[in-house]
């Protein structure tokens, strides 16, 4: 029978015994057998929502449709009209080729993201066969048993059949602002987050059966692009509106000069295709999911691409003390005895008030304390009530060997003196025992028992160490190599704080989190102030959740790029808000399912890692943004400028799609790339781009105006002669402007470009040299001393424009720096180590 109760926000919410829906499920708080779970799955389906996935017909189909697609097809058309077949049939294969080239990228990388995301999926813990064992929520069948505790995100509606009390935020699908408590018989919804509690539940509902599943299908990832993926997507744009006023200039100068129309606009629209970045979308896709596979080998797995960005420029990273910078594994030290009878009782109180089953660090160091675990055994735990940052301690009824009953709590120091009700002078002794532990960086934990009488006896005190990581203090010295200064931010008290920030060298600047945090100004505290004070501190100590957050936003609003690692549901909010919320291991899923990166492996030297890899995967798509505008300039305006000129095509349409033929599989080979390693974060700088872009693009044109005027004065070609010397030296010189924009340094030296992208450029250079040497029917050939001229031209012409682009660095005051880093990553091969300004060539 389903009746109501009321919720501690005074709304309703239903209630049925657990009998009754065991009844109506078919099971029992046994749980199911692994063979009856198996029979269900079958017939109700995995526990997730149904994805409407596109069939791959209908996403190759998809290549040939939109704007740039609509360009090639109309020149096709417009071939086919003119009766040029040659044109026609080349037209038509670069279409498909684009087509069949940006639908395997895709592919490929829809496959290494949904690998990756697949290693994020929830985890529950469930009574199978009598014993409780971790599998995938989506596994989960009506009639599970499952475990909620705090932190979890509940993988499916369940009615709570066992414990005290669940708080629960089901903010996200009911829109109630504060948490619910939950109590037995009351249903938990799909998709909330365990607050506070600890329960045990049934299973009703399943993936599309759910609350979630039938309410929240309209609730998805939001994919917002990133600054650098604007930036490029901006330049695209310039380049199109660059590329159509040049084509329009070029038509009108044309048509006065009596140029057939249909011809006329079929060479405008291939050089337009040939101009605009056709394969933008197919790099930017390849090059972040190449790198989210790197960074997976590092541990770190991306659950948003776009945020490989933020990780590249990330020049604070606000990180955990416990379990990052130490070793979650706290060992216990020599206990302090008050009333009890010797360390040996005091030890056992406090294991009979913990749960091994629980896997807590505090409650696992205390029972390793034992010298006889076996004892626990003649003890039976009736009741136990787990930790919550509210009451800052755990509490269990016990029953001795011989009957007796008895509770026995620990928790916070403050808490359990003021449960036991000590007097003045045993807080006073227990409160500075406390302090000369803390001045050595142990916590401490107060141990209490209570009595026949229910009277509470304050035992003693249990001292915990968690001691720095072995990688942490060389990790926090890369990380300041590497730009990125590290803020310790910790829940520990001031002294516990400034013991281990010392061990760490981070500086002994720690502030007390207080109602200078308020983001908002509040209660006195001036916005200026409370962030300038965050900006110059070294960590914070006695930090609650809430205070991250403002910790985030207060250095955010000092320009800075923000890291955050966290581990609870209660990071959530903070891991949000940070330019890279980082999800360390052991994190739970709610801390997972809102962070950028989500680390499987301990400590921050994962973190490192990462960036290295995303700083590289900036480079890279750097080094595209640079090619592209430059190609665009030397192509295109030369083209039209020579046209308007000389009045004839300097090349053909058919070459211009050979030449979008040769350059798409070195462009794509990018995301390969080996680059030099930036010791400051990146961030975007139009200004330099496009700096340099122009200059090695007019540099680029000069160089083809200067090839077609030996060709027509000094060599004396014809004018199909000159065309196919023109298609060549744009074949080589583009793909040597490749490895020139690839560097900041000079293009011969390191980091050397990958194999794969020399072989691509090598292999379509062949290609179109042999194009330029026979013809095949397609564009008149030359002889091979033609052939030798050209490529001794490209050359010559290729160092002068990486001279160009040295010299425009050095303007802007970067070629110093770079010519250090190449003789300091020369120094590193040859000693094995590491440059004093960090940086490191691969």
């Amino acid at each position: 029978m389903t009746t109501q109760t009321t919720d501690t926000n005074g709304k309703e919410q239903d209630y049925r015994s657990p009998e009754e829906v065991f009844k109506e499920l078919d099971g029992s708080a046994q749980g199911l057998s692994g063979d009856e779970a198996a029979r269900r799955l079958a017939k109700y389906g995995p526990n997730a929502l149904e994805e409407h996935k596109v069939s791959p017909l209908m996403k190759f189909l998809g290549y040939f449709w939109g704007p740039i697609p609509w360009m090639i097809e109309v020149a096709a058309i417009l071939s086919l009209a003119v009766r040029h077949w040659a044109d026609f049939f080349i037209i038509l294969a670069l279409l498909v080729f684009n087509a069949v080239v940006g639908f395997w990228q895709e592919y490929q990388a829809g496959n290494a993201v949904d690998a990756l995301k697949s290693k994020l999926a929830l985890k529950g813990r469930v009574l199978r066969d009598g014993k409780w064992q971790s599998v995938e929520a989506r596994d989960l069948v009506p009639g599970d048993v499952i475990r909620l505790r705090m932190g979890d995100i509940i993988p499916a509606d369940c009615r709570l059949i066992d414990g005290d009390f669940l708080s629960v935020d089901q903010s996200a699908l009911t829109g109630e602002s504060l948490p619910v408590q939950k109590g037995l018989g009351n249903l938990a919804y799909s998709g909330s987050v365990a607050k506070q509690g600890e329960m045990e539940a049934v299973v009703t509902a399943t993936g599309g059966e759910t609350f979630f599943g039938k309410t929240a299908r309209l609730v998805s990832d939001a994919k917002a692009v990133s600054h650098f993926q604007k930036a490029v997507i901006k330049i695209g744009d310039y380049l199109i509106f660059l590329s159509l006023a040049l084509v329009a200039v070029l038509i009108v100068v044309q048509l006065f000069r009596g140029t057939p129309f249909l011809e006329l606009v079929q060479f405008a629209l291939i050089l337009t295709v040939a101009s605009i970045p056709v394969a933008m979308p197919a790099v930017l896709s390849v090059t972040m999911a190449v790198g989210a596979l790197a960074l997976s080998k590092h541990k770190a797995i991306v659950s948003r691409l776009e945020s490989i960005e933020e990780m590249a420029g990330m020049d604070i990273l606000c990180s955990d003390k416990t379990g990052t910078l130490t070793q979650n594994k706290l060992k216990l030290g020599d206990p302090v005895v008050f009333e009890a009878k010797d360390a040996a009782e005091l030890i056992l109180a406090g294991s009979l008030a913990s749960k091994a089953e629980n896997e807590d660090a505090i409650d696992i160091a205390v029972m390793d304390g034992l010298a006889d675990k076996g004892v626990l055994a003649t003890y039976t735990q009736e009741k136990f009530v787990p930790f919550d940052p509210v009451g800052k301690r755990t509490e269990a009824s016990v029953k001795g060997p011989d009957g007796a009953e008895f509770k026995v709590s620990k928790g916070a120091l403050q808490v359990i003196l003021d449960l036991a009700g000590v007097d003045d002078e045993v807080r006073a002794k227990a409160e500075e025992a406390s302090h000369g532990f803390a001045v050595k960086g142990y916590r401490t934990i107060g141990v209490a028992r209570s009595d026949a009488g229910g009277d509470w006896r304050f035992l003693g005190i249990l001292p915990l160490f968690d001691p720095p990581r072995e990688d942490s203090r060389e990790t926090i010295e890369q990380a300041g190599k590497h730009g990125i200064e590290v803020k310790m931010v910790t829940g520990d008290n001031l002294a516990i704080a400034k013991e281990i920030s010392g061990q760490l060298n981070l500086g002994q600047n720690i502030a007390v989190a207080g109602k200078w945090l308020k983001a908002d100004g509040e209660d006195g505290a001036k916005p200026l102030e409370a962030a300038e004070e965050v900006e110059q501190s070294d960590g914070f100590a006695q930090v609650f959740p809430e205070h991250k957050f403002n910790i985030v936003k207060l250095l955010q609003s000092r320009n800075h790029i923000v890291g955050m690692t966290g581990d609870g549901v209660n990071d959530a909010p903070a891991l949000k808000q940070a330019d890279m919320g980082i999800a360390v291991s052991g994190a739970t899923d709610a801390a997972r399912m809102a962070a950028d990166l989500v680390l499987t492996a301990p400590g921050i030297s994962v973190i490192i890692n990462a960036v290295e890899e995303a700083r590289r995967i900036f480079e890279r798509m750097d080094s595209y943004a640079i090619y592209r505008i430059t190609e665009t300039i030397r192509i295109m305006i030369f083209v039209v400028v020579a046209m308007i000129v000389f009045n004839f095509y300097p090349i053909t349409a058919i070459m211009i799609i050979l030449l979008a033929f040769l350059n798409d599989v070195p462009i794509i080979t990018i995301a390969y790339d080996r680059t030099w390693l930036d010791p400051n974060p990146v961030r975007w700088d139009m200004h330099r781009v496009l700096s340099v872009s122009v200059a090695m693009g007019v540099t680029g044109m000069c160089g083809s105006f200067l090839m077609l005027y030996l060709g027509l004065n000094w060599l004396h070609l014809t004018i199909a002669e000159v065309q196919t010397y023109i298609f060549l030296k744009m074949a080589v010189s583009g793909h040597l402007t490749l490895f020139v924009s690839r560097s900041r340094g000079y293009f011969w030296k390191r980091p050397y470009p990958a194999p794969v992208m020399i072989w691509s450029a090598v292999g379509t250079k062949l290609l179109g040299t042999f194009l330029a040497a026979y013809g095949f029917g397609l564009i008149a050939p030359i002889d091979w001393a033609a052939i030798g001229l050209v490529w001794a031209y490209s050359l010559v012409w290729a160092f002068l424009t990486d001279y160009v682009k040295m010299a425009i660095y050095h303007h802007m005051g970067e070629g110093s720096s770079h010519n250090r880093a190449f003789l300091c990553r020369v120094r590193e091969s040859l000693h094995a180590g590491v440059c004093p300004d960090g940086r490191r060539g691969r």
